[in-house]
């Protein structure tokens, strides 16, 4: 399998001739007396600098981060390999990308496994959901890129964790209003109670926006709660309880090109007429377990349930008796419980070994309707079945340390996926559609980690992993009323060789990758304003990263950030859709920019304040598989200030930031393959956030 050379790239074969160099670079530095290195005292960064993947974590300081804090997309800046596009349209969520993994989603996340305290928040057919992650009371985010992210099984092109924050011992409270441009409004609370042994927090959350577009207005009232005991010093157990309502959310939809040029504010005349819109009520309740087992044995065990009750009107009325409805009516109930045990071991050389053993099962069940669309009303049912998904997943992991310098990681996981329909309305036009299919996938994975110095790392890895066609994907195919059953899975082979350089002032990651895929779930038709899907061979994403993080120094306490990312992500085979339109070998994924860049700076000019600045340049993409239609490339800048003061014993922090401060028109987002070409959703012009917070403890 050919690897890692992009096809005529320049800036990639440079980073190929950086990583070649490295040995030889670290042998010179370890030869040079150097200051002392600044590592983070923490064993969780010291696993992250010495884990064979391309992995990153970010610190998340809900007191002072200059942002509203209300989107995944504010926290995600200059995550290499990573895009997250806000599309201003919060009933279709955010598109997160990992290596060209997501790019086709056209709402929520596919391809990409998001978990929030180690509880899935995607789902076992594949389909994520990044709204509910309540950040103003998050303590961190990691990404996992690569083959090793392919152990999270079933769409795992990438990995989204968010942690919450732990209690405060002896207690506490904060608030924070925030104000913006187009009609935003927030408000936030938390409450911390208790002690080491026993402790919690609350953390309430409230947002309006009238929307950037028309027809984009929105609300959403957000509850998080942790309680944490410790009734010893090898336990811990951790009760979650999460509580999201989005009672209306308005859908401008896409625009065509030639709509986005005249009015990038405006919606699609569709989207007044159907009323176009989705609320969302959705209660989620986890029980998270601990347990150390003497000096070399750890048990973690999870359970957790919820229900997510869906209403959404699309543009269109979805009348004909063989239809499936234009207003989407969906009551689900879902849970799971996962399971793992890990011992470790030092071997004959006093080196560690350990191994990991596990099994996940989650389940979800909905009740979906779909009722004819009058005009933004309810009318007629046209869709009354029950959808089923389940998973079961059995894994493992081996960690040796071979020798001070050389450590090597390998996993399988094995996963059966099925997914069931049990169709309920039947008539003379409208057979009975009921059926399943089962997926099976073994994904198994190996890295390895050469520590050249101690502050030096190469590492290399390679993996395969799958991803189903979700419910929603499956649900419609080409001369047929009922579901797609044979819809096949995506496989894909990676493969990743990277460096990770620790110095004084900054922190360094590069790497090289290749992902190549088989059965690529890609569009085949649109029927009655309906996606029907197909697969395709082959796809090959390939590129390059490049982040520094850099540490706080000089008298300003400079703090730089960069990430490049260059993603060459295309088809290696050439297919036809249904309509016979040809999509040729060559063409470019859409969706995927070939080459970003985002870099941030900031700096502490007086005590008590911060100033920095965020750019953000992206090549265009193209917007669907014929490649007939683009995106431009753009760039941005954005400017933040903060500061932090004391008065009547609180702490206090007031913010501001300018996005998009030159006022450049572009599409932030695409709608990949929109059967009615309305591929381009507009980005919001120059806008001015402020926000204050006071912490009393």
């Amino acid at each position: 399998m050919p690897v890692l050379f992009p096809r005529g790239v320049p800036a990639l074969s440079a980073l190929a001739a950086a990583l070649a160099a490295l040995p030889a670079l670290a042998q010179t530095a370890a030869q040079t007396a150097l200051p002392t290195v600044q590592v983070e005292a923490s064993a969780e960064a010291q696993r992250r600098f010495d884990s064979a993947a391309s992995q990153t974590s970010i610190a998340v300081d809900g007191f002072r981060a200059e942002t509203p804090l209300i989107n995944l997309s504010e926290l995600l800046f200059a995550q290499p390999g990573v895009v997250v596009q806000d599309r201003q349209n919060y009933a279709q969520d955010l598109q997160i990308a990992v290596r060209g993994f997501g790019s086709r989603s056209t709402f929520g996340v596919r391809g990409v496994r998001i978990l929030v305290d180690g509880i899935p928040a995607t789902s076992p057919d594949g389909q994520g959901q990044a709204a509910t992650a309540q950040l103003a009371s998050a303590a961190r985010i990691d990404v996992l890129r690569g083959p090793l992210a392919q152990q999270y099984g079933n769409s795992a092109g990438g990995v989204v964790q968010v942690f919450t924050r732990d209690p405060k011992p002896g207690g506490g409270a904060s608030a924070s209003v925030t104000a913006g441009a187009y009609g935003l409004r927030a408000a936030d609370a938390s409450f911390d109670f208790g002690d080491r042994t026993l402790g919690g927090l609350l953390d309430i959350s409230h947002m309006e926006t009238d929307g950037w577009r028309e027809h984009s207005a929105a609300e959403r009232t957000q509850l998080n709660g942790k309680l944490v005991a410790r009734p010893s010093s090898d336990t811990t157990v951790t009760a979650l309880v999460n509580l999201f309502n989005q009672p209306r959310a308005q859908d401008p939809l896409g625009l065509t090109a030639a709509q986005l040029k005249a009015d990038p504010r405006q919606s699609a005349s569709v989207a007044g007429s159907f009323n176009t819109r989705k609320s969302v009520e959705q209660n989620q309740l986890g029980l998270v377990l601990d347990q150390r087992l003497g000096a070399q044995d750890r048990i973690q065990a999870r359970v957790y349930g919820g229900q997510r009750d869906l209403t959404q009107y699309l543009s269109m009325s979805g009348a004909a008796l063989t239809s499936a409805g234009g207003v989407v009516d969906l009551s689900r109930r879902y849970g799971g419980a996962g399971l793992s045990w890990t011992h470790s071991v030092p071997t004959a050389s006093g080196l560690p070994l350990s191994w990991t053993v596990g099994a996940t099962a989650d389940r979800q069940r909905e009740h979906r309707q779909g009722f004819v669309n009058n005009n933004g009303d309810a009318g007629d049912l046209r869709r009354n079945e029950i959808d089923r998904a389940g998973n079961n997943d059995l894994f493992a992991q081996v960690d040796w340390q071979a020798t001070p310098n050389w450590r090597f990681i390998a996993g399988a996981r094995a996963s059966q996926v099925k997914l069931s329909v049990d169709d309920n309305y039947v008539t003379a036009t409208n057979p009975d559609d009921s059926g399943s299919r089962t997926y099976r996938q073994t994904s198994p994975a190996l890295g390895v980690v050469w520590s050249v110095a101690d502050n030096w790392n190469l590492y290399a890895n390679a993996g395969q992993g799958f991803e189903t066609p979700t419910l929603a994907e499956m649900a419609y195919s080409v001369g047929s009323t009922g579901p797609n059953f044979g819809l096949a899975a995506a496989s894909s082979k990676q493969v990743e060789i990277g460096a990770k350089w620790q110095a004084e002032r900054f922190d360094l990651q590069a790497s090289l990758f290749e992902a190549r895929s088989r059965h690529e779930i890609v569009p085949a038709a649109t029927v009655n304003g309906r996606t029907v899907y197909q697969n395709a061979d082959a796809v090959v994403r390939r590129g390059g990263e490049l982040a520094i993080a850099g540490k706080p120094w000089g008298a300003m306490r400079w703090t730089p950030r960069l990430a490049y990312t260059h993603l060459d992500a295309f088809f290696d085979s050439a297919y036809s859709t249904a309509g016979g339109s040809p999509v040729k070998r060559g063409n470019q994924l859409p969706g995927t920019a070939q080459d970003t860049a985002q870099f941030g700076l900031d700096a502490m000019p007086l005590a008590g304040w911060k100033v920095g600045a965020e750019v953000s340049v992206s090549a265009k993409a193209f917007a669907d598989d014929l490649n007939s239609q683009a995106a431009s490339g753009y760039g941005t800048v954005a400017l933040k200030a903060g500061h932090e003061f004391k008065a009547g014993g609180v702490s206090w922090y007031a913010w501001g930031r300018v996005d998009n401060l030159f006022d450049r028109a572009y599409a932030g987002s695409l709608i990949v393959n929109d059967g009615n070409s309305r591929f381009y959703e507009s980005a919001p012009g120059r806008r001015l956030t402020v926000g204050l917070r006071g912490r009393f403890d």
